[in-house]
């Protein structure tokens, strides 16, 4: 098989997919009301269900997941008696941090050294238009060889489990012989990947009480319990001197025995500063893909401009988890909840609130769709051999899936390299790399349904 009226057509389909991309990225559809109008995610949502209309799928629907948020689902029926891929990307999009520090807009698709730029043109937003792309290419070259369905979730970014509860109870709806998630990453541009794992995660929100109300500093300070002090040390308890994550009971010693990730490439992907180590044990692979590692995202504290010389009576820090395969998040919430309620200092009242959790994934890479996946990725990626690699990410959806449908295979490709920079200020994608993946998805297609025949 040859991959050249495939790729002919997907080039010839790229400006097309920049300014449908450029579309999308402008909607500011992060799932968080008390950030952005709600109004925002509803438009996204609208304008995915257009497309896929345009496309000719059937039973569009906008889902009313029980988290309050929209998924877009849509069906493409296929040849009689062909197999059923699923096909998944999210709308939703982490919010942008601090829009000061983007170089430019962040919901303006803006073109720069060779690659586009703007919140959720990688994370996940491009990975529908590659799906748009990849069956846009089989129509132009003889059909559609399975039936397709797509889901477009809302709620992904936020970790509330919105599409995994609504799929548990319409289990029938995303029932599939294969899946393909288009959420993940090749390990860096030009070398076509799969990813293997992904961390799970749990989200917690931990607030100290210390006084009935704050004090000032000079008069009471020595002597009366500042919480935000107490927060400082309650938090620097889940670390060890060198940064492993040392949450009581939680084991995080495990090896991961795949594609390595070279410590110089990990620091500069990642743009640590010189002469700032990096923290934890073990390979950089073990430390991101095999074991746990807990991250403080927010703290509420005043803030240096306008602060006053007083004690605080209560501060409150959201804390992420990952959580690796081979363990359990519900587990590992019960753990890190126990450590936070017994190391608070000075007898401080501990509230802790769960604010999501997904399970870690695994996949069977030996099973056949990633045969298909591998001989599409060769002829997609001329001269290079699909790698498999693990995520630090979470999609807990997966296990749903997993879960609902144990007879499918489910895989991870999608957008997210390094160079992207998701869920950071100055997201991007990679053109050529949505070129490309969008050539191997439709080429995977059409090879699984081949694979499926007699």
């Amino acid at each position: 098989m040859t991959a050249r009226p495939i790729s002919e057509t997907v080039a010839a389909l790229m400006p097309r997919a920049k300014a449908e991309l450029a579309e999308l990225v402008a909607f500011r559809s992060v799932a968080d009301p008390a950030q952005f109008p709600r109004s925002e995610c509803e438009a996204a949502a609208g304008w995915v269900a257009d497309a896929l209309r345009a496309e000719d799928f059937q039973d569009v629907a906008l889902l009313d997941t029980p988290d309050g948020t929209q998924s877009v689902y849509g069906y493409l029926p296929g040849p009689a008696g062909a197999p059923t891929v699923l096909l998944y990307a999210h709308y939703d999009v982490q919010p942008p941090l601090d829009e000061a520090a983007w170089i430019s807009p962040p919901f303006e698709l803006t073109e720069r050294d060779g690659r586009w730029f703007g919140r959720g043109a990688a994370d996940c937003k491009g990975g529908f238009i590659m799906h748009l792309l990849a069956l846009r290419a089989l129509k132009a070259n003889g059909g559609v060889p399975v039936s397709v369905k797509v889901i477009a979730e809302g709620s992904e970014e936020q970790g509330t489990g919105g599409l995994e509860q609504y799929a548990e109870a319409h289990p029938e709806l995303l029932a599939a012989d294969t899946i393909v998630i288009g959420d993940t990453g090749n390990f860096r541009v030009g070398l076509p990947t799969v990813t293997a794992t992904l961390r799970g995660m749990t989200m917690l929100r931990v607030q100290l009480d210390t006084l009935e109300g704050n004090l000032h500093s000079g008069q009471f300070g020595g002597a009366a319990p500042d919480a935000l002090a107490a927060m400082i040390q309650l938090l620097a308890s889940l670390r060890a001197e060198d940064g492993t994550t040392t949450v009581d009971g939680l084991t995080g010693d495990a090896e991961w025995d795949g594609l390595q990730y070279p410590e110089d490439e990990f620091r500069q992907d990642a743009k640590v500063l010189d002469g700032v180590g990096l923290i934890g044990t073990g390979t950089v692979a073990d430390r991101i893909w095999a074991r746990p590692a807990v991250t403080v995202i927010g703290i509420d504290c005043p803030p240096v401009v306008g602060a006053t010389p007083s004690l605080q009576a209560s501060a409150r820090a959201q804390i992420s988890l990952r959580v690796p395969p081979g363990q359990d998040a519900a587990e590992a919430t019960r753990l890190l909840t126990a450590h936070l309620e017994s190391h608070a200092p000075w007898g401080a009242r501990v509230t802790v609130e769960q604010v999501g959790q997904g399970q870690p994934f695994r996949a069977d890479i030996t099973s056949p769709a990633y045969t298909s996946m591998a001989e599409a990725m060769r002829l997609a990626y001329p001269g290079e051999e699909m790698q498999a690699s693990g995520m630090g990410g979470s999609i807990p959806l997966c296990n749903t899936l997993a879960a609902l449908y144990p007879q499918a295979e489910i895989l991870l490709i999608g957008l997210s390299e390094p160079e992207a920079q998701i869920h950071a200020v100055n997201e991007s994608v990679s053109p050529e790399e949505l070129e490309r993946l969008s050539v191997a998805e439709a080429l995977f297609l059409r090879n699984y349904a081949e694979s499926k025949k007699g």
